[in-house]
This record gives structure tokens, C-alpha cells and sequence, in this order.
């Protein structure tokens, strides 16, 4: 999913810059559900309103619980098969090639100089090795970020 709206919110339809699209994946990942609902209400909502909200939460789970539900009610009977493995191998490959991909392309705004580098390299490892939950660690990236633009505002002589 996270291609899909990247490419379809930001360079499509134009209704997110890359920089509100890469603030909305990290508010959306500290969220309960899935980030790809979250994010489309995000979006629903400021292009709409709450009904936009609504429809683009709608517009997102519906489609994929219907379809998750018909699997999962037939999988049982196909899961021991070696090909099925062999596929659901190749389709965590796929995934995880899309994944990134996106992440590619939004360090292009996001990992901008060294100190952003610096909070991109520490969060890497600490959710790498797991060592504190991601809520916290988006919490701690986005403290660092008002530091540093605190730190930068105050180098400048310039009030923050």
C-alpha cells in the first residue's frame, strides 16, 4: 500500500507534498490499525472533511477485508501445498522490495544534512535491534527534530 499512495497522493493526484506524506506514514505508524487506513483518512479528511475521512477509510479496509476473508475461509485447504509456500516466498520478497522502495524515495526529503542523518542512522538501529517500542522511537525522532530546529533557529539569531 505504501507505493501505491505514495505515488498515487504525491506524484498523481498532487494532494500531499513528500515531506506531509512522510509525517503522515509516522503519525500513522504510532496509531492503532493499519497505516495505510490511517493515513487515508489523514488524507480523506483534509481533502473532504469527516466524510472524506470516512470514505477513504471505508474505500481502504472494505475491499481488502472482503478479500482477506475469502482467502482465509479456503486457505486452510491450500497451505501444505509446497507451490502455495513457494509462492507466499516469492510474494514476502515482493513486499518487501516495495517497502524499500518507498523508503527510497522519501529519504530523498527526509535525510537532508547530517543531522537528520544522524536521527535516520539511530532510529534505524534501535528499531533494528528492537530495543524500544516504534511508538516511542517516532516520539524520540520527532523530539529530535524540534532540538535540532530549535539548535538551528537559535544559531541563525533568530527566535523559535
Amino acid at each position: 500500500m505504501l507505493p501505491m499512495f505514495q505515488r498515487v497522493l504525491v506524484e498523481k493526484n498532487k494532494w500531499l507534498a513528500e515531506e506531509e506524506l512522510t509525517d503522515l506514514f509516522s503519525i500513522s505508524q504510532c496509531l492503532p490499525g493499519i497505516i495505510a487506513a490511517n493515513t487515508a483518512v489523514f488524507v480523506g479528511y483534509k481533502q473532504k472533511g469527516i466524510l472524506g475521512g470516512i470514505a477513504a477509510a471505508l474505500g481502504v479496509a472494505l475491499p481488502s477485508l472482503i478479500i482477506i476473508l475469502a482467502i482465509a475461509a479456503s486457505l486452510s485447504h491450500f497451505t501444505d501445498i509446497p507451490i502455495v509456500q513457494k509462492a507466499f516466498t516469492g510474494l514476502r520478497v515482493c513486499v518487501s522490495v516495495l517497502i524499500i522502495n518507498v523508503v527510497i524515495k522519501l529519504r530523498k526529503h527526509s535525510v537532508i544534512d547530517i543531522a537528520s542523518a544522524l536521527v535516520f542512522a539511530a532510529v534505524f538501529l534501535v528499531s533494528v535491534f528492537k530495543l524500544l517500542p516504534i511508538a516511542f522511537i517516532v516520539v524520540l525522532a520527532g523530539l529530535c527534530g524540534i532540538i535540532i530546529t530549535m539548535l538551528r533557529g537559535k544559531a541563525k539569531g533568530g527566535d523559535v
